[in-house]
């Protein structure tokens, strides 16, 4: 497979940064080199203050941060990076903020107040673990190096979202021991979703688990122009816009699926129906859910049925095939090259070996070849599997408690509700042989 945009052995520790000149209005120049300054004092207390009131700048106090250590930031050898890396991070409030530059509200309410002010939809990340800690849940990890230093989906997140994060419940951590004074440390299952939000914090979209970089960016800007078009239509009729946006993706849902398999050569299963035009209205759609009929409803009785029918014939040779065909929506690239060789410089720098990035000599070759497979077939598995059933969820009922939807989604997508404190890790008729099976409380 071959990868592109690999970095030049000279260009290894840059990053492209952001051209543009904030103006700040709300504190003088000099109390913000001052801040920007004290924010990484050895002082907790002084370096405590200076990084609050720079998260009061939102973006630009990241900006601000940036300007002033611009050329240390830009060196990973710098004996001091790590230590501008940390107070960085705590302003965007994001682990490895250097590569993607973004500020993330952890209030939903602070960040629904600026979607109102700037007209700008909001993403919602819920996670497992935290954004700014090393050993959040894997899928928000390969978010913090696939998806957020990308460079065009990094420049798109700055301008014209508002960003937000929650952690769900803290993630599972296990550490082996070798007994040697050897240690792995990692996080063992868990799951993230991304929300597209309007103002008011309701749900338009959802992409639940990994996808592909390019993948990611069409879902963002489809769902921004959603979010918008919806705004200028009167309130009462924003509800069944939106819920026939979601009849609609199911249904190119449902096209790709057959139009992947058409082109392997596989042939669709007989007796799918067509997805029917008319979507019920929101007071339909809470009738027949109070009701249980809803299963009766022609649309999601269509769904349904396409959905199992597809599934049936898509075995683990054709998702292969199927995400194969996708493959160039989840290619990475230079920042995100970048981000991976500082996670592991020891094996991935290459600077002092006089090898060529990219050559089949560089270590990093085969991970990102085999991580880009992966991320290719997480993308068409989520997108094809995963979402239809949110959208269905939407189509049945209005969301109007995105926590309680956050709960259904992480109960019965994400098979880790909150009502089993052990995620599945503790089954009942499991047997180890360990005392209490091993369990410490």
């Amino acid at each position: 497979m071959k990868v592109k945009n690999w970095i030049s052995a000279a260009a290894i520790a840059t990053l492209s940064w952001n051209a543009v000149t904030p103006v700040y209005a709300e504190m003088s120049s000099e109390a913000l080199l001052a801040n920007a300054r004290t924010a990484t004092s050895e002082n907790p207390v002084d370096s405590a203050a200076a990084i609050a009131a720079l998260r009061k700048l939102g973006q630009e106090g990241i900006q601000a941060f940036l300007a002033t250590y611009k050329s240390e930031l830009r060196l990973a050898n710098n004996p001091n990076w790590q230590q501008l890396n940390s107070a960085l991070d705590a302003i965007c409030q994001q682990r490895d903020c250097y590569a993607t530059q973004l500020y993330w509200h952890t209030d939903l309410e602070q960040a629904k107040a600026e979607a109102k002010a700037t007209g700008k939809p909001i993403l919602s990340l819920r996670l497992l673990g935290r954004l700014d800690e090393d050993l959040s849940c894997a899928n928000s990890r390969f978010f913090r190096v696939a998806l957020y230093p990308n460079a065009e989906i990094s420049q798109t997140l700055r301008d014209r979202f508002v960003l937000h994060w929650q952690s769900v419940r803290p993630v599972p951590k296990i550490t082996i021991d070798f007994g040697d004074g050897r240690k792995l440390e990692r996080t063992v299952t868990g799951n993230s979703i991304h929300y597209i939000l309007n103002s008011d914090g309701h749900p338009v979209d959802a992409l639940p688990g990994m996808y592909g970089p390019q993948a990611f960016l069409q879902h963002l800007l489809q769902a921004e122009g959603v979010v918008k078009e919806a705004a200028k239509l009167p309130v009462a009729e924003q509800d069944n816009f939106i819920r026939k946006y979601h009849r609609d993706r199911l249904a190119t849902i449902q096209a790709k699926w057959v139009g992947d398999l058409q082109k392997l050569g596989i042939a669709a299963p007989e007796g799918l129906k067509p997805i029917p035009t008319k979507v019920p209205t929101a007071q339909e759609a809470g009738a027949r859910a109070i009701s249980k009929l809803y299963v009766e409803n022609p649309l999601v009785s269509a769904i349904s049925s396409n959905q199992q029918a597809l599934n049936n014939v898509t075995n683990d040779e054709s998702w292969n095939k199927i995400a194969q065909l996708h493959a160039s929506e989840a290619r990475l690239d230079g920042n995100s090259l970048v981000a991976m060789r500082r996670k592991n410089p020891q094996v991935f720098n290459i600077a002092q070996r006089g090898i060529t990035p990219g050559s089949p000599e560089d270590p990093l070759v085969p991970v990102v070849n085999r991580f880009e497979s992966l991320m290719a077939m997480d993308t068409v598995r989520n997108e094809y599997l995963l979402q239809p059933q949110i959208y269905q969820w939407f189509i049945e009922s209005p969301i109007n408690n995105l926590e309680a939807f956050n709960e259904q989604v992480y109960s019965q997508l994400f098979l880790t509700p909150s009502t089993d404190p052990w995620l599945g890790l503790l089954p009942a008729d499991g047997y180890t042989a360990i005392q209490n099976e091993g369990v410490k409380q």
